[in-house]
């Protein structure tokens, strides 16, 4: 019941965050009109930006899975509908995380409710989910989307351990959010029994488990053909999506659409190149809003702000016990799903803090869970670097409509 309180009132604090802004591009909502209408396309021009004309078809490049998972509630109530209750989606949508984290927090050792209930605050108002949810608008609610179906991968993973379920919500997390498919690989390892561990950190494998036993290996192999089939799917419909569109199954659109000028340039350095590191670099670790003289007494610039500053706390992830095998695969994949992003032109912007580490935050929370089963409780330091992520990312429901 106290989970399900969090939700509830996660729920009403998301909505009340984000129902008077229209971030004014609800394309999954058109595009999954599109699909029950048997279309790939648009059938009018959404926004200046973030669109590719083929000959009056109006494509969108973001991947996707949202349109598909948003069809039903297109098909009852229409897409212009939908696209008017956008805030009242992100704020179900987010709370939703919110749910799954806390239910994820129990299945990895996380006994005492407050301690919970804090990374729950950590989860929902110290990350860049409060911002993408206040914001609304494509780019946004797909990183939602792409939360929620990376916490279905780890609850999978801590839970039933059904390699076939994990592999397609793997697949559905590719298809809203391309970086994930990193991740896919550390999903493999997790399942396998000789390289897995107790979530809490201790070695707790039976000996015919262990790494170099045989008997290890049919077990292993078949959750990785499990696994594979799950994925398949989603990356044949990803191939066949981009051949029906642009003519090749390996164009996504996303080298195509048109971009301000600035943005433009950077692409023109390489979709994904070197040359963007350093950018995203700053946006991730180093970038702070400048001083203002007049209350809140700062100002962000849209194009980043240090995660150190905005989720100070997830540090705790660094107290995780690194005697466990999980723990690092954990490490690995938030990582390696970082990994594209920071190569990537487009750094995110506009955004409030960094909204692309979203991708590697779960895993991180679930570090973060590793650490407090381990120390019992979450002390005091923690909840004050808690509440000092709550009040900066605050900042970002007061400039929401301020850019």
């Amino acid at each position: 019941m106290i989970g399900l309180g969090i939700v509830v009132i996660a729920a009403v604090i998301y909505w009340l965050s984000d129902h008077n802004f229209d971030a004014g591009r609800g394309d999954f909502f058109y595009l999954a009109d599109a699909f029950l209408h048997g279309r790939t396309w648009l059938d009018f021009r959404p926004g200046p930006y973030d669109v590719i004309d083929v000959g009056g078809r109006y494509y969108v490049p973001f991947a996707p899975f949202p349109a598909l998972a948003l069809a039903p509630l297109v098909a009852v109530v229409g897409a212009v509908q939908a696209d008017v209750l956008e805030p009242v989606v992100n704020a179900v949508l987010a709370a939703g995380a919110v749910g799954l984290a806390w239910m994820l927090l129990g299945r990895v050792g996380v006994r005492r409710w407050t301690d919970r209930t804090w990374l729950m605050v950590l989860f929902g108002f110290s990350t860049p989910l409060w911002w993408v949810t206040t914001r609304g608008g494509v780019w946004h609610t797909g990183q939602i989307v792409a939360t929620i179906l990376t916490l279905g991968c780890l609850l999978e993973l801590f839970g039933r351990r059904r390699a076939l379920v994990i592999g397609l919500l793997a697949g559905a997390a590719f298809l809203t959010r391309a970086p994930l498919a990193f991740a896919i690989p550390f999903y493999a390892l997790l399942l396998d029994p000789g390289l897995a561990s107790d979530p809490r950190g201790a070695d707790a494998r039976p000996s015919h488990t262990r790494a170099g036993s045989p008997s290890r290996w049919p077990s292993a192999v078949r959750a990785w053909a499990l696994l594979a089939a799950g994925v398949v799917p989603a990356l044949a419909f990803f191939l066949w999506y981009n051949a029906v569109r642009f003519g090749s199954p390996l164009e996504s659109g996303y080298g195509l659409a048109a971009l301000p000028e600035w943005l433009e340039a950077q692409r023109q350095q390489g979709l994904f190149s070197l040359a963007h590191v350093g950018m995203n670099i700053d946006y991730l670790f180093l970038h702070m809003p400048t001083q203002i003289p007049d209350a809140p007494f700062f100002k962000p610039d849209g194009l980043g702000m240090s995660v150190f500053l905005t989720s100070p706390a997830l540090l705790l992830a660094a107290f995780a016990d690194w005697r466990s095998r999980t723990s690092w695969l954990l490490l690995g994949a938030a990582a390696a799903v970082l990994v594209p992003t920071l190569l990537y032109y487009g750094g995110g912007w506009l955004q409030y803090s960094y909204r692309y580490f979203l991708d590697s935050i779960p895993f991180l929370f679930v570090l973060a869970g590793f650490a407090a089963a381990r120390a019992g409780r979450i002390g005091w330091p923690w909840r004050v670097l808690i509440a000092f992520g709550v009040v900066v990312n605050l900042g970002g429901v007061y400039w929401t409509d301020k850019f």
